[in-house]
């Protein structure tokens, strides 16, 4: 018997707009977070492995940035790129209800609603990123430029700038 593949909303979503991915499955515990764990679970570059974190702006409401998963998210980037003057996380109880992912799992795509999503400008280096596919211990490598499409997203700079000064 073969191994069904896993559907989640982000999986659907691609398959109708026909755009080429693969998804790939590991094992996931509750103390798995981190990108470099994925990474290293998964036999990929940390590098391309992306987090989807979900913010509030006080003049749009939810914003989505999708950043390296070994970078920190500047929240003052993101308020500027999506003009915002201020921006926070959105609080984690709050995240299923909004997207209808659980923490671990949030993809960005196929979330219950479109929100104005960011990506960091380090995806453009690469020709596939890895994203989770809509649920903990799924990940689906996708071409950023196909994500931009079909999130209706924009690159910026979202990282915080970690060089040590003198």
């Amino acid at each position: 018997m073969s191994k069904k593949k896993a559907k989640t909303n982000a999986v659907r979503q691609l398959e109708q707009k026909k755009i080429p991915f693969e998804t790939r499955e590991y094992e996931y515990s509750d103390s798995h977070a981190a990108a470099l764990e994925t990474a290293h679970a998964l036999g990929i570059d940390e590098n391309q492995v992306f987090k989807t974190l979900v913010t509030v702006g006080n003049k749009t409401g939810p914003v989505v940035a999708v950043i390296p998963g070994n970078k920190t998210l500047d929240l003052k980037k993101l308020a500027k790129a999506s003009g915002n003057k201020k921006i926070e996380m959105l609080p984690m109880k709050e995240l299923e209800e909004l997207t209808g992912y659980i923490h671990g799992g949030c993809s960005p795509v196929g979330m219950k609603k479109s929100f104005p999503t960011f990506y960091a400008n380090e995806a453009q280096q690469f020709e596939m990123i890895h994203v989770s596919a809509g649920r903990r211990g799924l990940q689906m490598s996708v071409s950023p430029t196909d994500l931009i499409n079909v999130t209706s997203g924009a690159y910026a700079d979202l990282t915080e700038d970690n060089t040590i000064l003198g």
